[in-house]
């Protein structure tokens, strides 16, 4: 549905550290610092760009955006708010059943250094409450 999405940060060591933790156990894997203003995650499903602002203004965040993950399964899900939590993110919604999501959906939520706000989801196979 997407080819990019791009979130700001003024100190890229401090997000890619978060970026790396938090999505590794997504298979989101680090294409690493792409030049000195950006670093780079890919996966079939579109880029995260994680940028310094272009006109060296403050990095911020949008307010009620949110960047949805997809995870294997509620394991993945731990592991990234685990991860995120260790690495410099604030918990914005603990992992567990998200009854008013549509499925049977687990899901975690956090915030990254800056405050843009990250989840990540599964479906849970029918009749397994986790």
């Amino acid at each position: 549905m997407y080819t990019h999405i791009c979130i700001s940060s003024n100190d890229l060591d401090v997000s890619q550290k978060f970026y790396d933790a938090a999505l590794t156990p997504l298979g989101i894997k680090s294409a690493g610092p792409i030049n000195e203003r950006a670093c780079m995650y890919s996966s079939d499903g579109g880029t995260l760009l994680v940028i310094k602002p272009a006109d060296e203004a403050e990095a911020s965040y949008a307010n009620g955006g949110t960047i949805g993950f997809a995870a294997a399964d509620a394991a993945a899900v731990d592991a990234f708010h685990a991860a995120g939590l260790a690495n410099g993110g604030t918990d914005e919604g603990a992992p567990g059943k998200r009854p008013q999501a549509p499925g049977n959906a687990y899901g975690a939520y956090l915030r990254d250094p800056v405050g843009n706000k990250i989840c990540a989801f599964c479906q849970l196979p029918e009749g397994e409450l986790n």
